[in-house]
Parts: C-alpha cells; structure tokens; sequence
C-alpha cells in the first residue's frame, strides 16, 4: 500500500466516522478491517486515532483559517480531508513534508469532493502551513 492509499483510506474512515457519533474511531477502524474493502495498516491506524485525538485543536486550527466561510458551511468530505491533512501538518513530525500533506489533500479533493473544494481546501490548508 502506498501513503497516498493510507491517506485515502485515512480520510474515508475519518469520513465516516462523522455519521457514526456513537461509535467509536477504534470500532470505526475494525468495520473497515473486517470489511476487506480497504487494507488497513499501521499508517492508517495511527492517522485515524491521531485525527479524533486531537479533533478539537485540529477542528480549531481549520475554524481559524477558514476565510469567509463558517465550519459550518463545510462538507463533511472537504471537513474530513482537511482533519487527515491537518494532523499531518501538526502531529505528523518530520516524516510528511508541509507540501505533500497539502497536495495529497489536494489530490483527494480532486477524487472525492468538487473542483471548488479542491481549491478551497488549498487555500486554507496553505494559510495553517504559513502560520506552523
């Protein structure tokens, strides 16, 4: 499996976990195991667990960069690409660089949400990069 297909994979169980508030990220993970659609490794895991760890400051540094749009207004897709991109900008260390973090984001935008999204996301994960 390559990163960009653990950072995929990433994102789609971040995603779902948005629909399923009374499940937890470690059941979450273990539906997406026992599925077999997806492999999952230890990349995965520890992204995933990463992102609801520490949801709140993630969630605060993407609220605080938003530019004329509330987290509100934000697709659950474009909200669960940012949360994967953003542990990785903050919590992921020196192992993903600031650029490929964004441009994966990016690339998975361009796959999973609209065009607009793609940019959008660009812009705000590119601002959270300036500050770091």
């Amino acid at each position: 499996m390559t990163r960009h297909e653990a950072r995929e994979v990433a994102f789609i169980i971040t995603f779902e976990k948005s629909f399923l508030k009374d499940s937890s990220i470690s059941e979450v993970i273990e539906s997406a195991e026992e599925s077999e659609f997806f492999e999952v490794n230890n990349y995965v895991i520890r992204t995933t667990k990463g992102v609801f760890e520490n949801l709140e400051a993630i969630d605060k540094t993407i609220e605080e960069n938003l530019v004329g749009w509330s987290a509100k207004r934000i697709s659950r897709v474009a909200a669960a690409i940012m949360r994967v991109a953003v542990f990785e900008l903050l919590f992921g260390g020196e192992e993903v660089p600031v650029g490929v973090a964004i441009n994966e984001a990016v690339e998975i935008a361009k796959k999973y949400a609209s065009p607009e999204d793609a940019s959008y996301i660009n812009g705000v994960l590119g601002a959270i990069a300036k500050k770091k």
